[in-house]
């Protein structure tokens, strides 16, 4: 792991065989994760499993495929929500929308997608606009139990109100209710939402590029990875979107200080939307 002083402690020093012990034997690679937010990850995870020492954990994962599934899910960060930053939304619509219009068939990469609402929330915007029918969402995470929440499209009931609103910032043009169907305490999303999604694993410290797009969205995830990693990363998003493709990132994030500062134009500075350079 970067960001670990000269004098690694023998936290760190633990914290680091178990990523690599993961890395190694499963597949999984965190080595390159922001070091101050995965050592309170797995802090908290040590109390929730009632583990005194990381190398206790560590035994423990590399021998027990369930406690490895538990870990991954405390690792990895699903906060998310349907229209979440309405703002983005609403550029994406506004300043997004006429680019793609340009093109008879349009593909989506949707990186670190979490339990699916943002990416649905695409969807319904596409919707809205006219260019759903003729576009492929290819919606990703690395961590497969909030990718089957994803693929379901059911969510709170509760949420529903919040999301209404945040809709409505976005610049919706309709009843957002129209979308869902409520049942019992969930709500349904619309089974024509789904038709062109494909959600599938992809991790992306490990995993290549798997196809040429005209826009990928990946906002809120680099923030959690070093700066190596986030160099990785914003290599494989170049490589993979076509020229003048759109890049969207979190508000957190940027390509400032990055070796691909100069190969991207922004068109909405302020929502971290980026247009890629012939």
């Amino acid at each position: 792991m970067s960001a670990i002083s000269s004098a690694p402690t023998l936290e760190d020093i633990e914290i680091q065989l178990l990523l690599d012990g993961i890395y190694r034997y499963y597949g999984h690679d965190f080595r390159n994760y922001a070091a101050d937010s995965i050592k309170r990850r797995i802090r908290r995870f040590l109390s929730l499993e009632g583990v005194e020492t990381v190398s206790a954990l560590q035994a423990q994962i590399l021998h027990d495929r369930a406690c490895l599934k538990r870990f991954l899910l405390n690792l990895t960060v699903n906060v998310t929500s349907m229209f979440r930053d309405p703002s983005f939304f609403l550029a994406f619509r506004t300043l997004v929308v006429p680019l793609l219009r340009t093109y008879p068939f349009i593909r989506i990469w949707h990186a670190g997608c979490s339990t699916g609402q943002e990416v649905y929330s695409i969807a319904i915007v596409l919707h809205e606009e006219g260019l759903y029918h003729r576009c492929r969402i290819y919606a990703t995470d690395t961590n497969e139990v909030v990718l089957q929440k994803a693929k379901q499209g059911i969510f709170s009931l509760e949420s529903m109100q919040e999301y209404t609103q945040l809709y409505l910032k976005a610049g919706g043009k309709h009843s957002f209710s129209e979308y869902y169907t409520a049942a019992y305490d969930g709500a349904i999303l619309r089974s024509s939402l789904r038709e062109n999604i494909v959600f599938s694993q992809h991790n992306l410290a490990t995993d290549s590029s798997f196809n040429e797009f005209n826009v990928i969205i990946c906002r809120n995830v680099l923030i959690y990875f070093n700066h190596i990693l986030q160099d990785q990363v914003c290599n494989l998003f170049h490589n993979s979107l076509c020229p003048f493709g759109i890049l969207g990132l979190g508000r957190q994030e940027s390509l400032k200080f990055t070796s691909y500062e100069k190969q991207y134009e922004e068109i909405a500075a302020s929502e971290k939307l980026y247009r890629r350079l012939s």
